[in-house]
C-alpha cells in the first residue's frame, strides 16, 4: 500500500479561529416528520467525534444537515463561521458556501458511473481548483493506481469505496464526515478512514465518524455521542 498523500496536505486555507460548528436547538423534518429536535452539537477544531444511534434515529440527516444539504427547520447552525440556518438567500448562499470545505462521504459512493476511477477524481480536482495530477496520487494514495482507467460500474464495492476515500484526500475538507465509513472495505484499507480523519485534524478541522461498531470507534474518536429522540447525548464508549 503506497504511504499516505503527503502533497495535499496543508494545502487547504485553515478555517477561522473558533469551533468548526456550532448546533443550538435544531430541528430538522423530512416529509413533514420532525427526525431531530431540540439537538445540540458542537465541534471544535482538531477534533474527531463519533456518532452513535440505532437505525432510523437520525444519523445520515445530522451529516446532510451539517454538510448544508438539509436545511434545518428550526435553531441554530453555523459551520465554518457560516450561518447556514437563515433563512432564504442568506440561508442558501450560506450553505453553498461551505460545501467547498465539507466533504460527506455517505453510504453510496459519489461517482459517476460511466466514469473511470481517473475521470471522476479528475473532474473533482478541476471543480475544486487543484492540478489533475492531485487526483492520481489521491488513487495511488488509497492503493487504486492500476484502476485508473476503469469505469466506476465495473469497480468492487470495496473500490469504490476507496475512490470516495480518495475523494476526501483531494479535496481537503475542514469538516469531514463519514457515514460507515469501514463498510466495504478490506482489512488492508481500514487503516485509511484513520489516515482522512487525522489529516483533517492536522488541519484544524473536525470529524463526525458514524459507526454501529463502539470498539471500532471508541481507537480514533476524542469523544463519542449518540442519538436518541432526535437529540444528542454523550455516549457509553470509553476512549483513549
Amino acid at each position: 500500500m503506497p504511504e499516505p498523500l503527503h502533497a495535499l496536505t496543508g494545502r487547504a486555507s485553515r478555517p477561522a479561529q473558533g469551533p468548526v460548528a456550532v448546533v443550538e436547538s435544531v430541528r430538522v423534518d423530512i416529509a413533514g416528520t420532525p427526525v431531530l429536535r431540540g439537538l445540540d452539537l458542537r465541534l471544535e477544531a482538531g477534533e474527531v467525534v463519533g456518532l452513535l444511534g440505532p437505525n432510523g434515529s437520525g444519523k445520515s440527516t445530522l451529516l446532510r444537515m451539517l454538510a448544508g444539504l438539509i436545511p434545518p427547520a428550526g435553531g441554530r447552525c453555523r459551520v465554518l463561521g457560516a450561518d447556514i440556518s437563515a433563512d432564504g438567500a442568506a440561508g442558501r448562499a450560506a450553505r453553498a458556501a461551505v460545501r467547498t470545505s465539507v466533504t460527506l462521504i455517505g453510504h453510496q459512493p459519489a461517482l459517476y458511473p460511466q466514469l473511470e476511477l481517473g475521470e471522476n477524481l479528475r473532474l473533482v480536482a478541476r471543480l475544486t481548483g487543484r492540478d489533475e495530477t492531485d487526483a492520481t496520487a489521491a488513487l495511488e494514495s488509497v492503493g487504486l493506481a492500476a484502476a485508473t482507467h476503469r469505469r466506476a460500474d465495473q469497480c468492487s464495492h470495496g473500490m469504490l469505496r476507496r475512490a470516495d476515500l480518495a475523494r476526501a484526500l483531494l479535496t481537503e475538507p475542514h469538516l469531514l464526515l463519514l457515514d460507515e465509513a469501514h463498510a466495504g472495505l478490506d482489512r488492508d484499507s481500514v487503516h485509511l478512514v484513520q489516515v482522512l480523519t487525522e489529516a483533517v485534524r492536522s488541519r484544524s478541522g473536525a470529524c463526525v465518524l458514524v459507526s454501529h461498531e463502539r470498539d471500532r470507534l471508541r481507537p480514533m474518536v476524542d469523544r463519542a455521542v449518540e442519538l436518541v429522540d432526535g437529540a444528542v447525548v454523550p455516549a457509553s464508549v470509553s476512549v483513549p
